[in-house]
């Protein structure tokens, strides 16, 4: 479905004219493409979704670097593109929701220092998964646990 959503959402950009826009769809349409020539199928849904946060990662990452090389017109052009990456991903947990989660697992658990954060990391990641940027629940696992 996702797919058929870039086609359209391709013609549309072409349609108006915007470069921004079309030059974020094509990178995404590219980036799906390698990713099932590697797999040799068809992605699934869920892939799908990681392939386009996959490439908001790079973008916002691109973003840091840029900046601190100095190159503002390379970040803006990163910034620019950014959002329209952002509306193929499904909504993002709020803060709350990762805190919750993350609170949960560390009572059923029982993980109570830093030691015990690798194995709260790979439940919430695997609870939160599509939904919440790692770096995000980092943050809170590391509070709760040092807390």
């Amino acid at each position: 479905m996702l797919k058929e959503q870039l086609a359209q959402d391709l013609k549309d950009a072409m349609r108006a004219k915007d470069t921004v826009r079309l030059g974020a769809i094509r990178m995404l349409q590219t980036a799906i493409t390698q990713e099932e020539k590697k797999t040799g199928q068809p992605l699934s849904a869920e892939d799908l979704v990681a392939v386009v946060q996959k490439q908001a990662k790079q973008r916002r990452e691109s973003i840091k670097q840029f900046v601190e090389g100095g190159r503002e017109d390379l970040a803006d052009r990163e910034r620019a593109e950014l959002p329209w990456l952002e509306v193929y991903m499904p909504a993002q947990a709020s803060d709350e929701d990762i805190h919750n989660v993350v609170h949960a697992i560390v009572q059923r658990t029982g993980a109570t220092t830093m030691k015990d954060m690798g194995r709260v990391m790979g439940e919430a990641m695997s609870e939160l998964k599509g939904v919440a940027d790692g770096n995000r629940v980092r943050t809170v696992v590391q509070q709760l646990l040092n807390a």
